[in-house]
């Protein structure tokens, strides 16, 4: 893509209402546009990233072997009238009245609707167990939305809901989501640590809240030193096998957010404790037959009588993702983004728009690029190689390829690491070799 026809409308000053860095960078990269109170628009740069965070979820939840489909974002007040949510829920529920009076909500979440749909399409325990997600926008009024996409009103949501026959298979089909979420965050290179949670309206148990360590996040938390260092959960995990010895090892030692702290652990552990801020970006819930029964969701058994469907619930912030991602990957310039959810992988710079020599070795490494199935964007405006620098800096591409006059009459260019800010001189056969990998 070429910038000078990129929608890219990016800003120099730092916006007033940002508080947070991820709130700040994605409205000066021109990642996202206020609409009002909590609601943005995604232009090209941001829905870029978005969309890459979402196929990694959907990749590792295909993975896991669940299934995707897609509810509605507007259900029937009867179906949460049943599960006696509809009046407990609270304000944070968008409550809408149809032109024939029906009263209709805007989903915050979707345990009703996935209850309903199973309850008229499943009649027998041999039709389980099941596991089905889906990616969708969501709707919570909160009462002050703020730090951008991170506190917003509407946010698009990973939700998963597992379906089994018994508390052993439902433990069963936690325990998959639990190592497949380690290796989602793992994969847009974050390191999210599983701790022990309140359920809140959700119910249930049994629930884990996925936190990755940053300044800013929301919540207080504590863990065990020794859990910031365990390895992830390689792509040859078998989801068959038994995954309660590594579910174990995630669990066993001390991770918590505040509503589960314990100062009598806090003591014993001494300098083994970690304190720190976390921002929650998944959270999963075993919750039994807490919606089956309310509503009815039942199946044939083994011996011939009918028995309440055990259920879980599995939601990921997937818009709420790319915020964390800032938080836990930035510096005073702008974004850094890890390469696997990158809106490009590589930025070129023409020091001198207008040059024969520039524009010619510039056009070459573009197409180049572009052919080998690389990501890029050229920069090809008539603006100071300053500006250029800082604008590149700003959203954060993995790579930057400088290529001016003076460089090109040796032969050589310049790429720049943006994580680590080394910089090389190479040929432009060597320079494209490295990127392309």
């Amino acid at each position: 893509m070429r910038l000078s026809h990129y929608f890219l409308p990016t800003l120099k000053e730092n916006p007033k209402e940002a508080q947070i860095a991820s709130h700040l960078y994605m409205l000066r990269a021109g990642m996202i546009r206020q609409s009002s109170a909590g609601i943005y628009s995604w232009l090209p740069l941001g829905f870029k990233v978005l969309k890459k965070i979402e196929q990694i979820v959907r990749e590792e939840m295909d993975r896991a072997g669940c299934q995707e489909l897609l509810m509605p974002t507007i259900q029937p007040a009867e179906l949460w009238q049943e599960s006696d949510r509809y009046d407990d829920y609270g304000k944070e529920m968008l409550r809408i009245t149809d032109r024939h009076d029906r009263n209709m909500l805007f989903g915050p979440t979707n345990e009703e609707m996935i209850t309903d749909i199973v309850r008229g399409s499943i009649r027998s325990y041999k039709d389980l167990p099941k596991n089905l997600y889906h990616q969708q926008w969501k709707f919570r009024d909160e009462v002050r939305p703020r730090f951008g996409i991170m506190r917003g009103r509407e946010f698009l949501m990973k939700d998963a809901y597992s379906f089994d026959i018994d508390a052993e298979g439902a433990k069963r089909s936690y325990n998959k989501m639990f190592v497949a979420y380690l290796r989602t965050f793992a994969r847009m290179g974050l390191k999210a640590i599983p701790m022990a949670a309140d359920t809140g309206p959700i119910g249930g148990d049994l629930s884990h809240e996925f936190m990755v360590l940053a300044e800013t996040g929301e919540s207080e938390v504590f863990c065990h030193k020794d859990i910031l260092e365990f390895d992830i959960p390689d792509e040859s995990t078998d989801y068959q096998a038994d995954l309660q010895p590594l579910v174990d090892k995630w669990t066993e030692l001390y991770a918590v957010t505040d509503e589960k702290a314990d100062q009598a652990e806090h003591a014993k552990l001494g300098d083994d404790l970690v304190t720190a801020r976390g921002i929650e970006v998944g959270h999963i819930f075993y919750f039994g037959d807490k919606y089956s029964k309310a509503m009815g969701a039942t199946v044939v058994g083994p011996e011939g009588k009918d028995i309440l469907i055990e259920m879980g619930s599995y939601g990921i912030g997937v818009s709420r993702l790319v915020g964390a991602i800032i938080e836990a990957s930035h510096d005073d310039d702008g974004i850094i983004w890890p390469e696997a959810v990158a809106p490009f992988k590589v930025g070129i710079i023409n020091l001198r728009a207008g040059d024969d020599a520039c524009d010619a070795a510039c056009e070459d490494a573009y197409a180049k690029l572009q052919d080998a199935g690389v990501e890029v964007l050229y920069d090809d405006r008539d603006e100071r190689g300053g500006a250029k620098f800082a604008n590149m800096d700003l959203i954060g591409l993995p790579w930057q390829m400088v290529i001016g006059p003076r460089g090109l009459k040796d032969g050589k260019i310049e790429i720049k690491n943006r994580a680590s800010g080394e910089k090389a001189e190479l040929s432009i056969e060597d320079a494209l070799s490295k990127l392309i990998g």
